[in-house]
């Protein structure tokens, strides 16, 4: 395969990408992807305490095994 063709293909390939990115992708509003940002940051704010309270707990449970 020569290099003309590769480019061609290269140059066809964003030329299809841009076109599916304009076209045919269906992006969503400004107030959707806040609420989904939101939501994000919440539920990794819940999982982040979880796994502090199981380390806690985890680290105590331990301090109390070695101090027997």
């Amino acid at each position: 395969m020569s290099i003309k063709n590769k480019m061609r293909k290269f140059i066809n390939y964003l030329k299809e990408s841009w076109v599916e990115l304009t076209k045919k992708v269906t992006w969503p509003t400004w107030s959707k992807l806040q609420n989904s940002a939101v939501l994000v940051l919440v539920a990794t704010f819940i999982l982040a305490v979880v796994v502090f309270v199981m380390d806690f707990a985890f680290q105590h449970l331990m301090e109390f095994i070695y101090a027997l």
